[in-house]
């Protein structure tokens, strides 16, 4: 044997491991806040034997329910491989109902509801005295981008991109999808939804939450994008079914 076929063949045993392609484990799909688009996980580490999808969201129709408007994104997921869900705020609750119409491999929500007995009580008040709904679009939309960094302080960390994600919203689509949380109908948990909180999330505050999986110490409601590195080593522990509940 020639002397250089003799390395090729040493070379590929020893790198052998190395070179070869990640195991398809299925597709992760990422359902971002109301505030957020998919820029939310850029910062996120996700093992590489799984393929990411981000589900973009467009304008709900007007009076249309959160579990209706989750339904019309059930349509984006490929439900014939094996496929996970992971959504954030909004996106966590569009999960909590898909979870229950679909059969995903595993469901994580993140700095989110699994019910609407887990929203804050603002929301719970303005279902019976609906003052989103007179108060017009604009208002709401110059709101939102006002108290986003007074109410969760961690977003300046990141300012410049929660900026940006925020003023690519329109103030018909900040009103409605308000107006899909104020009037969510989930009464109930579906056990095998994964719920991360921090304790220091202010939007969706953490005393509101019954029976969180994983706590982050001083985790905000901004938490995925910063406190990316945290976040990503846990969803790779519960997505590769290495993690435990022992984040409470």
């Amino acid at each position: 044997m020639r002397r250089e076929s003799l390395a090729v063949l040493v070379l590929v045993f020893c790198l052998g491991p190395q070179l070869a392609p990640a195991q398809d484990r299925g597709t992760i799909y990422f359902f971002s806040g109301q505030g957020a688009d998919k820029r939310l996980f850029d910062s996120l580490d996700i093992d590489p034997s799984f393929k990411k999808t981000f589900i973009e969201y467009g304008t709900p129709e007007r009076k249309i329910s959160l579990k209706e408007f989750a339904v019309q994104h059930a349509q984006k997921i490929d439900t014939t491989e094996n496929y996970f869900l992971v959504g954030v705020s909004l996106g966590g609750m569009m999960c909590a109902e898909l979870n229950e119409i679909l059969d995903p491999e595993k469901t994580v929500i993140i700095s989110s509801c699994k019910n609407r007995k887990e929203l804050p009580f603002r929301y719970r008040f303005m279902r019976f005295i609906p003052l989103n709904e007179i108060i017009p679009a604009f208002v709401q939309f110059a709101g939102a981008k006002i108290l986003q960094p007074v109410v969760e302080p961690d977003s300046r960390n990141n300012r410049e991109v929660f900026k940006s994600m925020m003023n690519a919203k329109s103030p018909r689509y900040i009103k409605r999808t308000v107006r899909l949380i104020i009037r969510w109908e989930r009464r109930r948990n579906d056990k095998d939804v994964v719920h991360i909180h921090g304790d220091n999330d202010h939007t969706l505050p953490l005393r509101n939450i019954r029976d969180p999986d994983f706590i982050i110490e001083n985790g905000s409601h901004m938490m995925t994008l910063t406190r990316a590195r945290e976040i990503s080593q846990l969803l790779n522990e519960i997505l590769l079914g290495e993690g435990s509940h022992s984040g409470r």
